[in-house]
């Protein structure tokens, strides 16, 4: 069985080789905003469970560049929660990683060079994956914290320790 990708297809602007697509968000940044009920970031959420597992991705578009992206933020956000025992604190921990120091295709720490080049805009790239981090943040929070008790829900944190494609956003010694 083949893993899920992206079925957007059109997108206007890209950075490098990873599509510029419009986001449901209210968060700054090189995307447009939209108002419409699935964009990348529902997208990933959803095939999240499913892609998780593969190791390898067979990359067909830059739109599933910004989908493993993505799905590997997820991953992060997950860990991240796992150590939380409120959704204030969530959202604070969430939101100082999003904002933290992280490296841009072609710097030497990337996880995935092979599969990204080296933007010629680095600022553009680094606005638009600072957008793309704090929007998946706060639906990953939406996701986690969605229940009666207040505490995060074990289904979604239990994938904390799964690594898609046998990768992470984080390197070895980080605190995430």
């Amino acid at each position: 069985m083949p893993a899920y990708h992206s079925e957007i297809e059109e997108f206007q602007r890209k950075v490098g080789n990873m599509a510029i697509l419009p986001l449901r968000t209210k968060v700054r940044g090189p995307a447009p905003s939209i108002n419409t009920d699935n964009d990348i970031i529902d997208e990933s959420l959803y095939y999240f469970k499913a892609n998780v597992f593969f190791r390898t991705y067979e990359v067909k578009s830059e739109v599933d560049r910004v989908l493993i992206y993505i799905t590997l933020y997820i991953t992060e956000c997950l860990k991240r929660l796992e150590r939380c025992t409120s959704r204030e604190q969530g959202q604070q921990d969430l939101f100082a990683m999003a904002i933290s120091k992280f490296d841009l295709p072609g710097d030497s720490g990337f996880p995935l060079n092979s599969v990204y080049s080296k933007p010629e805009n680095p600022d553009l790239m680094r606005e638009y994956l600072l957008q793309l981090r704090q929007e998946t943040g706060n639906r990953v929070l939406e996701k986690v914290f969605d229940t009666t008790d207040g505490k995060p829900n074990k289904w979604w944190i239990s994938f904390a320790k799964r690594k898609f494609m046998e990768k992470s956003l984080s390197g070895p010694g980080d605190r995430f």
